[in-house]
């Protein structure tokens, strides 16, 4: 039987809890109950409190039925009776029983009671406007604060007042019960995450279905719009995105660069332990005055290891620095990687998406977004991790050479360090996501409005365009200064508790020097070792903003990656195989939004060779024709054909290979007129680029500018005329020599004179091609094979241009109106006088 014995071991007082070896378990088990009894009856009778007078008890139709909670339930009765299991042991056990584990045990059970009441409580019952998900902080904070103290008895782990030695029967059992707790309490913890006995979703909204979908329409934009969820939201879907770009897959140099990498950080952090040892080594070799070469051996050493570690914490030393240069291979692949990865997907999405695009703000999302992933990649592996690394081995090292105080110490600060950091940072994330939704809308006007430059100039907007920018620059710099601001805030509460750490150690080593438990190296031991500590923790409050802020700015960049192509190759699609260029359309439907058709049954056929010519109203949906050959958009109903194959069957790559276009509105890299020509085939030779010019009609004209072909046509091409602008597209496809060619509006913009020359070129061009000619001088289209006059999105009329003018129809008074007009046009030029003052004297 157990002999009865005082409150503490050997009769000491809870006031003897400081030992070398850690606390006593009496004060733990004094202490560690009354907290948490504390906290469940104060704060867990305020919200009983709440729940009565403001709540209401669930229907229990909505309330979950889930086995988790149950087991949430059983673990907590069996923590609340595990201490009497452990009096029974001691009651019948050869060891002694002690006032402290009667009332550990009362308090114990007390407090995990009180906790089953509030799971019940929050599992059937809920406050009337609550919208909060999960348990409330009561409970979580319990169950935080329990899994944390069972984890605070590592510290005491070389004491032989506790049980790790376990040496015999008694160490044995009170390990397997210190076992059970510290599973309960982490599977507690862990499933208070999760919340089974909870709703989903907030109970008002299950309750009302209205309330629910008005609630459901307000979050739905909020999420979409603002993006107020944490930037660790989907991490892991994030971090395996970036991940394959950190392993050079097929690259076995940079793969063994990578894990030299590792290695080299791994010799980083045996370093950061050696350098204070040496220290010290020096500090009590001159107090005791060790021999000469004895101490020129460990100088040399620390200084040796002081070269590979740099600065206190190896920031700027060798290992450090060989390290960063080699990674700069394995970077640079990464954004290499990332950046191509994305432009090509850009290219991928449809026509749709890109005339709804902002460019500026595109451009600056990819910016920033490759630009983070090297970032973050760099911190989390070179300084997130080893900071962590150089924490925990700080923790073992002074528990095991100094006392588990210094130990505790260093925990505490660190924990506190860590959790204020974490949480403050979050908190400023809204201000990060505000400054760059500022910046995005600032850089945005901007370019558009340089890209308008000519309309600016029109309408003379240029003081109103200057205060729009003006004013997106004062709403970035708003947000910029509580992004600022928010920051001093975090610095400051860090250095606070950096310094009351720093303090608390330093005293406490100073204390054990004076009483000859430690020596002054130990000291200047521990000064070195903290200081060289808490440099990189300084920074890991840097490291996880910059984290977080890489979080932030690839958001957008995730969101480009997000978006679907609407056109896309189906699976196993064969290339076209392109034989003669018969094209068939049938009984095609198409529109841009839904409602509204922009095609209505269209069929038509165009025969190898044959030219087709598309007129009518603007909006009948000429150009919708060109964009649905070209597979720009997929048909809504319907099918087209090419030499009887089904186009959205073939790859997109074969069928515009086949096809040119002349675009109405053409656009011109800010290039060469000779690159931009030699863009129809990439391969093509000089001479072949001006073949094509002259075809083009424009060979003349590039040859009399002072650069000749290598003119720079400037940014869209606006040193160009409208004229030379289309003559070059002209010349672009008749360079790259397709069996089938499509010109919407290819001469709108010219001259009479210059219309009909290269009228006369295309007719060459187009000569055993089949051609789509969108049109609205009927004049030029004339000796088309067949016309097709569209309107309402339907074929009205369709013949040869003899045959239309005969039915007398819609063809043949869009044909009287133009010849009236080009008749008026031409009466009115005979008869106009020139005005102007004569020059000269």
């Amino acid at each position: 039987m157990a002999v009865l014995g005082g409150y503490c071991e050997g009769n000491s007082s809870i006031a003897q809890a400081w030992v070398q070896q850690g606390f006593q378990p009496c004060f733990f088990f004094t202490l560690v109950p009354t907290v948490l009894l504390s906290i469940c009856l104060l704060l867990g009778a305020l919200q009983y409190a709440c729940y009565v007078r403001f709540g209401r008890a669930m229907e229990p139709k909505y309330i979950p039925r889930s086995r988790l909670y149950h087991s949430q339930v059983l673990l907590s009765l069996l923590l609340a009776l595990q201490p009497f299991g452990g009096l029974l042991w001691q009651a019948v056990g050869p060891g002694r029983l002690y006032g402290y584990m009667l009332l550990h045990a009362c308090l114990w059970a007390l407090s995990w009671g009180c906790t089953i009441a509030l799971l019940q409580l929050e599992h059937t019952r809920v406050l009337a406007h609550d919208r909060i998900r999960g348990h409330g902080t009561i409970l979580l904070l319990f169950w935080a604060l329990a899994f944390a103290a069972e984890n605070l008895t590592l510290v005491c782990w070389r004491s032989p007042l506790w049980w790790w030695a376990l040496e015999n029967t008694n160490q044995k059992v009170q390990f397997g019960f210190w076992l059970l707790r510290y599973v309960c309490t982490f599977m507690l913890f862990t499933l208070g995450m999760k919340a089974p006995g909870l709703p989903h979703k907030p109970y008002m909204l299950l309750v009302n279905e209205e309330e629910r979908d008005v609630e459901n329409s307000q979050v739905r934009p909020r999420a979409e719009g603002s993006r107020t969820s944490s930037t660790w939201k989907d991490f892991w879907r994030k971090l395996r995105l970036l991940v394959p770009y950190m392993w050079p897959r097929g690259n076995h140099r940079l793969q063994g660069l990578v894990l030299f990498c590792m290695a080299l950080m791994g010799l980083e952090r045996a370093i950061n332990v050696f350098v204070p040892i040496y220290y010290k080594n020096i500090v009590n070799e001159l107090t005791e005055g060790a021999p000469w070469h004895t101490l020129a051996w460990t100088v040399c050493t620390y200084v040796g290891l002081k070269f590979l570690q740099g600065g206190g914490a190896g920031s700027t030393g060798f290992v450090s620095n060989l390290r960063t240069f080699l990674w700069v291979w394995v970077q640079q692949f990464t954004n290499r990687q990332v950046q191509v990865q994305l432009f090509a997907h850009l290219h991928g999405l449809s026509l749709r998406w890109h005339l709804g695009r902002r460019t500026g703000e595109v451009l600056r999302s990819v910016d920033r977004g490759t630009s983070s992933i090297n970032s973050l990649l760099s911190y989390i592996v070179f300084s997130i991790v080893p900071t962590i690394v150089d924490i925990v081995v700080s923790i073992i090292y002074f528990t095991s050479v100094f006392s588990a105080w210094f130990g505790l110490i260093i925990f505490v600060c660190m924990s506190l360090y860590l959790t204020l950091t974490i949480f403050i940072s979050e908190w400023r994330t809204k201000y990060r996501r505000d400054m760059n939704t500022r910046d995005n809308e600032a850089k945005s006007r901007a370019v558009d409005s340089l890209l308008n430059f000519e309309t600016v100039k029109y309408y003379n907007a240029e003081s109103y365009e200057v205060n729009r920018f003006n004013d997106a620059i004062v709403k970035y710099q708003l947000s910029e200064w509580k992004v600022s601001a928010s920051l001093g805030l975090l610095n400051q509460t860090q250095n606070l508790v950096i310094g009351m750490g720093l303090l608390a150690g330093s005293l406490l080593c100073a204390y054990f020097v004076t009483e000859n438990k430690l020596q002054v190296g130990d000291f200047v031991l521990f000064g070195t070792y903290i200081i060289q500590l808490y440099t990189p923790l300084n920074w890991f409050g840097t490291y996880y903003r910059m984290i977080q802020s890489s979080f932030v700015d690839m958001e957008n960049m995730f969101e480009l990656f997000d978006e679907v192509q609407e056109v896309k190759d189906v699976m196993n699609a064969s290339d076209l195989r392109l034989e003669a260029g018969r094209i068939e359309f049938e009984n095609v439907h198409f529109s841009y939004v839904d409602g509204k058709e922009i095609l209505q049954d269209v069929s038509f056929s165009v025969m190898p060779g044959q030219t087709l010519a598309l007129v009518g109203p603007s909006g009948s949906g000429k150009s919708t024709i060109i964009r649905l050959l070209f597979r720009f958009y997929d048909v809504r109903g319907g099918c087209i054909r090419i030499d009887g194959q089904d186009i959205s069957q073939v790859k997109q790559a074969s069928l515009r290979a086949h096809i040119g276009v002349v675009p109405q509105d053409t656009v011109l890299f800010n290039d060469t007129i000779a690159n931009n020509i030699r863009y129809g085939r990439i391969l093509a030779t000089d001479q072949e680029v001006q073949e094509a010019a002259r075809a083009a009609d424009i060979h003349d004209h590039i040859v009399s500018f002072p650069d000749g072909y290598s003119t720079q046509v400037g940014e869209r091409g606006l040193k160009l005329s409208g004229g030379e602008k289309q003559r070059v597209a002209i010349a672009r496809t008749i360079l790259k020599g397709p069996q089938i060619i499509l010109l919407d509006e290819a001469t709108s913009a010219l001259d009479t004179e210059t219309e009909r020359n290269i009228q006369a070129s295309l007719a060459k061009v187009c000569a055993h091609r089949t051609t789509i000619v969108v049109a609205h001088r009927l004049s030029t289209v004339v000796g088309a094979d067949q016309i097709l006059v569209l309107k309402d999105g339907r074929i009205a009329e369709r013949g040869r241009h003899e045959e239309l003018l005969q039915k007398g129809g819609v063809y043949a008074g869009m044909w009287l109106q133009q010849q009236a007009r080009s008749e008026g046009d031409s009466k009115e030029c005979r008869t106009e006088k020139p005005t102007g003052s004569k020059k000269g004297p």
